[in-house]
């Protein structure tokens, strides 16, 4: 069963004359512990087709299939349920709550679910610890830096145990060498972790750490490119792609 498929996905905003189609007929299909970047020009869709996949927004036409979940046939609080135990998350800018630290940080998902606090701190230490963080799991979000902070974020959406994780330009804060870091470290949630992976990003660097690209322009997937992991070469066979379509 593929962890997400999706079918005549389509997203308008607006009515009549003064309608944006955001997404066009979007067919996709991303298979269980794949790392899927998603690259194209800005407004061409890339953001409107994870919020849809991560049950943030409703599509106009077509459904998403989660983990064997249509989200078209479930109400919100069904929704809310599934995005808390099954997607993780992680934003550009982070979204820490300042007064927590970043072990209290990246309990929080648990314990908003319920969970006893002694399980939720358990398991934010483990992941903590995975991302070498375990020193700092003490400090809050100011003294920590922004690659620091991203991988508690990191930690954060992945306390629950999800099957599928959701990265929105992930790295566009953060210095090349950070982002760099962040890269590599989805790769091993992909790869070590068996997580399913997809991640909006416009950075050819940071695109070339996973499995395959798919590229949107107007709404529309107009090319996929199958990578081989780790290979240097995959950095300029990217960015050669984008420029190739971008004309």
């Amino acid at each position: 069963m593929p962890a997400v498929k999706t079918e005549n996905l389509t997203k308008i905003y607006g009515t009549a004359a003064s309608s944006v189609t955001a997404l066009d007929h979007v067919n996709l299909t991303i298979e269980p512990g794949e790392f899927v970047a998603v690259m194209g020009p800005s407004g061409c869709g890339k953001s409107t087709l994870l919020h849809l996949i991560g049950g943030l927004d409703r599509a106009t036409e077509g459904r998403v299939v989660l983990d064997g979940h249509d989200l078209s046939a479930i109400d919100d609080e069904a929704m809310s349920m599934l995005r808390r135990r099954s997607i993780g998350f992680v934003f550009q800018f982070y979204n820490l709550i300042p007064v927590l630290d970043a072990q209290e940080n990246a309990a929080l998902p648990l314990l908003l679910d319920g969970a006893p606090a002694g399980r939720a701190n358990a398991a934010a230490a483990q992941w903590l610890e995975r991302f070498e963080m375990a020193d700092r799991r003490s400090h809050r979000p100011d003294q920590l830096s922004g690659g620091e902070q991203q991988r508690v974020a990191i930690a954060r959406a992945l306390v629950a145990e999800p099957t599928l994780i959701l990265a929105d330009e992930p790295t566009g804060n953060l210095d090349s060498l950070a982002a760099d870091q962040i890269a590599a470290l989805l790769g091993r949630v992909s790869r070590e972790w068996g997580r399913t992976v997809m991640i909006v990003t416009h950075d050819p660097r940071i695109a070339a750490q996973a499995d395959r690209i798919i590229f949107l322009k107007d709404g529309r997937i107009i090319d996929q490119t199958i990578l081989e992991r780790r290979d240097p070469a995959n950095i300029e066979l990217v960015a050669d792609a984008m420029k190739r379509l971008s004309a």
